[in-house]
Parts: structure tokens; C-alpha cells; sequence
């Protein structure tokens, strides 16, 4: 990499859709969670 190489930074249109599937992820993992507490009653 040199030093007059752009910075790598994501688009931002790519970093809201990280975000967006991280948030998915979250509420995935919870989601998952709350069925298998509500099965094993």
C-alpha cells in the first residue's frame, strides 16, 4: 500500500447495510433465544 493510495474506506450505502445486517443479526439471535426459552416451558 502506498502512502498516495486512497484511504479504504466502505461507501457509505455499504456500511448501512452492514449495519442493517448487524441489527438483523441481533434481533435473529434474540428471536431464537425467546422461542427456545418459550419451548423449553
Amino acid at each position: 500500500m502506498l502512502w498516495s493510495d486512497p484511504p479504504q474506506e466502505p461507501p457509505e450505502e455499504m456500511r448501512q447495510v452492514q449495519a442493517m445486517l448487524r441489527r438483523a443479526g441481533v434481533v435473529l439471535a434474540v428471536a431464537v433465544f425467546v422461542v427456545m426459552v418459550l419451548l423449553g416451558l
